[in-house]
């Protein structure tokens, strides 16, 4: 087995925290190493422990999980730490604040315990896991927002920084900006599920993209779906 994942908890309920300590503490490569009741806590631990995924709820007293988000992984943060937010309010404004202040990670409270051990798996992994009613709803939101397909002025080729996209690439592209999952995309495709993930990783690199819903975005604006 391989090195265990360490995590922080923060959350201002004590039941709440008990229960994730009891569905992480189950997986034998994981284990839970702090738990805070608040953002302030809950950075200080972070930065002299070094977990490597820390859980946060949003909604806590005194600084919020939002903020702590911003202090531990965002873009002006001195050796960032691997967060995921876990919420019982799904609220766009809580989305796109999360991912803006550094979260790889985004899931409800009432989610499964196999989707939060994937979210904590994926963060440490480097990769990013939203929840999939949040994707969709996001994606959904944008369809609705954009206009009409007769009103539409043509729409400029995704272009990437660096080297272009392939064929298979502009696949995943489109079939992520439908909010399938990794699995669905490896299904539709033939493919192996780490095939799709090394694909998803070029798409990031090439697009300067931060996680899926950024690529989904960017599908979005230049018509790809």
């Amino acid at each position: 087995m391989g090195a265990m994942i360490r995590i922080l908890l923060a959350d201002d309920q004590a039941t709440v925290r008990a229960a994730y300590r009891m569905i992480l503490d189950s997986q034998p490569d994981m284990e839970v190493v702090a738990e805070a009741a608040d953002g302030t806590a809950a950075v200080a631990q972070a930065r002299r422990l070094r977990p490597d995924v820390c859980l946060l709820d949003i909604r806590m007293p005194g600084m919020d999980g939002l903020e702590a988000a911003r202090l531990l992984a965002g873009p002006g943060a001195e050796q960032p730490l691997k967060v995921v937010m876990a919420t019982t309010f799904d609220l766009d404004e809580y989305v796109y604040s999360a991912l803006h202040n550094g979260a790889c990670g985004f899931v409800l409270k009432d989610c499964s315990p196999a989707l939060l051990i994937e979210a904590v798996r994926a963060a440490a992994a480097g990769d990013c896991l939203i929840s999939p009613s949040i994707t969709l709803r996001l994606l959904q939101h944008m369809a609705h927002a954009s206009p009409a397909p007769h009103q539409r002025q043509p729409a400029a080729p995704l272009r990437p920084f660096g080297e272009p996209l392939t064929p298979r690439e502009q696949d995943v592209i489109a079939m992520v900006a439908k909010g399938l999952t990794n699995e669905e995309v490896a299904a539709a495709l033939y493919v192996t599920l780490s095939t799709v993930k090394t694909h998803l990783g070029n798409i990031q690199r090439k697009l300067g993209a931060r996680n899926r819903v950024e690529i989904a975005a960017l599908a979005w604006q230049h018509g790809m779906t």
